[in-house]
């Protein structure tokens, strides 16, 4: 008789989207499954921004509370949406198969367009003060909650489109309110956006933990995030701040370019290093290291400054 995996996930649409995308995974492997909604404290705080609230932890802690303690036996997220650190006693152990990695902009109005004088809803810092480096006549308007609830905020007059990972609307079938794809150069994505990453409590039963990775883990997809993910650890950067890092698989060879943005847009620093796909997390390193020597440093810790102010 097949073991039961219990399947720990957020409660919105698209995490719920998620979750059934990796029961079907596991389904396929033999694995039973069933899924377990967790409220967490970036589902339940909508009207303070993730930076305020505090980005570590703010939609992992809960699933995380039920993964040490056995009431579930993994954890469903967005890869963008987990911390460069997890806490003691916890592990990544595949990342599904990542879709397109572009921004998009969501809107009923087809004329929209970033040339325009518009109003963007967002609540991303790195979307941000991308905009406000190359697009700075662009206003822009913090808007949380999930994707239905964003697309109804708009609805109601609070901005002209919202700016959203691709892979988000159209998991969701907003595809045809894509009203345009934007450009990887200039808005190279958050680490991981686009691939739904399987995390366990270490202590986890070795067995069933080889059997969910065997099941889940896309291979490519994994190198190229665990280059970003090497990154984003030594920047120790959070959702709330502004880093990006998209990996690309040549061959053998990962091509990894990433960088930091000022929160005001006036700075921005862009990098690209090559390296064996074999060794994801020394190439993320080699990256960081280039982007401090540029000035991504001094950057950072002015963000880290005014953040915590």
């Amino acid at each position: 008789m097949s073991q039961l995996v219990k399947i720990g996930t957020r409660g919105s649409k698209l995490a719920l989207w998620q979750a059934y995308h990796v029961e079907e995974l596991l389904l396929k492997a033999g694995l039973k499954a069933e899924i377990v909604i967790i409220d967490t404290k970036g589902d339940q705080i909508l009207d303070v921004s993730i930076a305020k609230i505090g980005s570590k932890g703010v939609f992992t802690q809960e699933l995380e509370d039920q993964l040490l303690d056995g009431r579930i036996d993994l954890a469903v997220h967005s890869a963008k949406d987990m911390q460069s650190n997890l806490p003691e006693g916890f592990e990544i152990i595949a990342f599904t198969e990542r879709e397109k990695e572009n921004d998009v902009l969501v809107s009923h109005d087809k004329s929209v367009s970033l040339k325009k004088n518009v109003v963007l809803g967002t609540s991303s810092t790195r979307r941000v003060s991308t905009l406000k480096h190359f697009y700075p006549h662009v206003k822009t308007v913090e808007v949380r909650g999930n994707l239905q609830t964003r697309i109804r905020k708009m609805e109601e007059g609070l901005c002209d489109a919202l700016l959203l990972a691709y892979a988000g609307a159209h998991r969701m079938e907003y595809d045809h309110m894509i009203v345009a794809e934007l450009d990887l150069d200039e808005f190279t994505p958050a680490v991981g956006q686009g691939s739904v990453a399987i995390e366990v409590a270490e202590k986890l039963d070795p067995v069933l933990k080889t059997k969910i990775a065997t099941a889940c883990n896309h291979l490519e997809t994994s190198l190229r995030l665990r280059a970003e993910r090497a990154y984003l650890r030594v920047l120790e950067g959070g959702c709330s701040i502004p880093v990006f890092a998209l990996a690309n698989l040549l061959g053998d060879q990962l091509i990894l370019k990433g960088g930091i943005v000022s929160l005001d847009g006036k700075e921005r620093i862009s990098i690209v290093v090559e390296g064996n796909a074999d060794q994801p997390e020394k190439l993320g390193q080699e990256l960081a290291d280039k982007v401090f020597a540029s000035g991504g440093k001094v950057i950072l810790d002015q963000i880290k400054l005014t953040l915590n102010k």
